[in-house]
């Protein structure tokens, strides 16, 4: 889990104002596994009443533009966010709308390969991230 102090740090680095606002999104996203805007919201809403919707939804822009949060989407069309910004793919269960992170370094090897030798043509790749859909093996 980050703690306060890297939040501050990674907003400073990114020549970010420190608020506490921004402190608390950060803390709230990181806390959940890629939560929504809405479970944000009500988490930061407990340190911070009366916090709007909309600047929740600024900070969130924010940190996106910033990269130091990504933006995923389900195939339910349901906007969440990562905290985590290294190169990794999803895990996706539209039964359950759980979403986990997967590491393969293998597969993205493949990718990269496969696309090198079929570059499409007029795009330039800049990144691949899959999100491969199915469900959780109940345990």
């Amino acid at each position: 889990m980050t703690d306060t102090k890297e939040i501050i740090s990674k907003l400073t680095d990114k020549g970010l104002k420190i608020t506490p606002q921004r402190i608390a999104v950060y803390e709230a996203l990181v806390e959940f596994y890629h939560p929504t805007a809405d479970d944000i919201y009500k988490k930061v809403l407990e340190k911070i009443p009366g916090l709007s919707y909309t600047t929740v939804y600024n900070i969130l822009d924010t940190l996106v533009t910033n990269k130091l949060i990504t933006r995923v989407k389900t195939d339910a069309d349901v906007m969440r966010y990562d905290a985590i910004t290294e190169h990794h793919h999803h895990l996706y269960c539209a039964s359950s709308d759980r979403m986990e992170d997967y590491y393969d370094p293998e597969l993205d090897q493949l990718l990269k390969e496969h696309f090198k030798r079929k570059q499409p043509c007029g795009f330039t790749i800049t990144d691949i991230r899959l999100q491969l859909m199915g469900d959780f093996t109940k345990e």
